[in-house]
């Protein structure tokens, strides 16, 4: 703000018992006070015009924004939520000048979000028009977390695969649907093993999409991988699976925001052959966040049957970025 005729200054209420988030932006790690739902946004602006000069202005505005910003569409941005008070009127200003705000209830229907392609902030911007001259501006950032409901439908995840002939396996998950801090079981059965297996990996994917028809972009993150399996099994074997989520950076499943972009998670299930042959499968799971203080969901569940699926077996030695076939 070098050479303006002020200082503005946001001051957000409860900043220093608040929690806070450590955000990271593309410079550097922001230490962003975190708000739940529909909190109230309360604090005090200020205006400070420089000491013996005196401020004209068209107007003094404060705003509560939700916006959504595409990387690739740089100065393209979406404001979903724009809440506005106009604290003064056209006039002067000869000395410093505080504006208490309460944005009661402001409705915010989506999380915070800051992913490889898009970002969606929520800031307060106070603008001190000057007509045919700049305005003036200055943004506070804010973090939103939604807590959301127990899931009423949780089943767990069952289902056959294999290849034909050569290898039949049953994995079960013993839930679809996890808060952030859960803990995901379940097991693999080996049915039929005719292939020589070296090791099989279980890993979390996160996929983001952007955009749409031309401009659609996809997104996938390995948020963590790790074996479960070394050597070879024989058939009636069965290999437990035990995840805990906790220690990972997730965020809740995301499907449509503002029709702008999704993000969703999958359990990825690899098996290695001794000629570095992999076979995978893909199980799309949902991920919600619950309040801190609420009991872990019941872990009860119900069984289904999955289909069975059957494909064939490529006998070709490829590489690995090559030979990854879903079974």
């Amino acid at each position: 703000m070098f050479g303006a005729p002020c200082t503005l200054e946001i001051a957000l209420d409860d900043i220093e018992t608040r929690k806070h988030l450590d955000i990271q932006t593309d410079s550097a790690t922001e230490k962003l006070p975190l708000y739940i739902g529909n909190e109230s946004v309360k604090g005090v602006a200020r205006v400070l015009p420089k000491e013996g000069k005196k401020l004209e202005h068209q107007g003094i505005v404060l705003e509560l924004i939700g916006q959504i910003e595409m990387f690739y569409e740089r100065g393209n941005n979406y404001e979903f939520l724009t809440l506005s008070k106009e604290l003064a009127a056209p006039g002067e200003l000869n000395e410093k000048k505080e504006f208490p705000f309460d944005f009661t209830d402001a409705e915010k229907q989506y999380e915070s979000y800051n992913g490889i392609n898009v970002r969606l902030r929520y800031f307060v911007r106070l603008t001190v028009k000057r007509g045919l001259m700049s305005n003036i501006t200055l943004e506070k950032d804010l973090w939103v977390h939604i807590f959301q409901n127990v899931p009423e439908i949780n089943n767990s995840i069952k289902m056959e695969v294999g290849i034909e002939d050569c290898l039949h396996i049953e994995f079960e998950y013993n839930r679809s649907k996890y808060h952030l801090k859960d803990v995901i079981i379940g097991k693999i059965y080996f049915l039929l093993v005719r292939i020589k297996i070296k090791h099989m990996e279980l890993a979390v994917i996160k996929r983001e999409s952007t955009g749409s028809g031309p401009n659609l972009y996809n997104e996938s993150e390995t948020v963590t991988k790790y074996e479960i399996m070394d050597g070879a099994p024989v058939r009636g074997e069965s290999i437990p699976i035990r995840l805990f989520l906790t220690p990972f950076d997730l965020t809740p499943t995301y499907r449509n925001i503002h029709n702008k972009f999704s993000l969703k998670y999958y359990l990825n299930l690899v098996l290695v052959d001794e000629e570095d042959r992999r076979y995978f499968k893909q199980q799309e799971i949902a991920l919600w966040r619950r309040e801190s203080e609420a009991k872990s969901s019941d872990r009860n569940h119900t069984r289904f049957e999955g289909e069975r699926k059957d494909i064939k077996k490529d006998d070709k030695g490829k590489k690995e970025e090559d030979s990854d076939q879903e079974y």
